[in-house]
C-alpha cells in the first residue's frame, strides 16, 4: 500500500497514472518525476519498492500540491474579485472566465445563479 499527500494509491494501476490522484500532479509532471528517478512509469504500485516510494515522496516535496496549490489557486481569484478586473466580475457571477461567448452555451452556468445574477451584465 503506497500512501502519498494523504491518498491511496490503487495498487493495480500503473504508477504514472496512479500519482496523478493528487492534486496538482498531471500525467505530464507524473511521468517528468519518475524519469528523473529512473523509475519505470509502467509498473504497477504494487510493485513499487520501499526505497522507490521514498524516492518518489522526497521528490514530490519540491512540488506544491494539495492543499496549498488549493489554497494558492483561491487566493489568486480572490485577488482578481477584489481588484474588480473582468476576470474577478465573472467568477463572482459564476460565468466563463476565458473568453467563451454566453450567447448559445454556458446555460448551465446561467441556470445555476439564477437570471437575476446574470441578467445585469448582459444589460450592459
Amino acid at each position: 500500500m503506497f500512501r502519498i499527500h494523504g491518498h491511496v494509491l490503487a495498487d493495480n494501476k500503473s504508477i504514472w497514472i496512479a500519482l496523478t490522484t493528487v492534486y496538482g500532479i498531471g500525467r505530464v509532471r507524473s511521468k517528468k518525476v519518475l524519469d528523473k528517478l529512473k523509475i519505470d512509469f509502467m509498473k504497477k504500485v504494487k510493485d513499487i519498492s520501499d526505497k522507490e516510494q521514498k524516492l518518489i515522496a522526497d521528490e514530490l516535496k519540491g512540488y506544491t500540491l494539495e492543499n496549498d496549490l488549493r489554497r494558492e489557486v483561491w487566493f489568486a481569484i480572490k485577488r482578481l474579485k477584489e481588484i474588480k478586473c473582468y476576470r474577478g466580475m465573472r467568477h463572482n457571477l459564476g460565468l466563463p472566465v476565458r473568453g467563451q461567448i454566453t450567447r448559445k452555451n454556458a446555460k448551465t452556468a446561467k441556470k445555476l445563479l439564477g437570471r437575476s445574477r446574470v441578467r445585469p451584465v448582459l444589460k450592459k
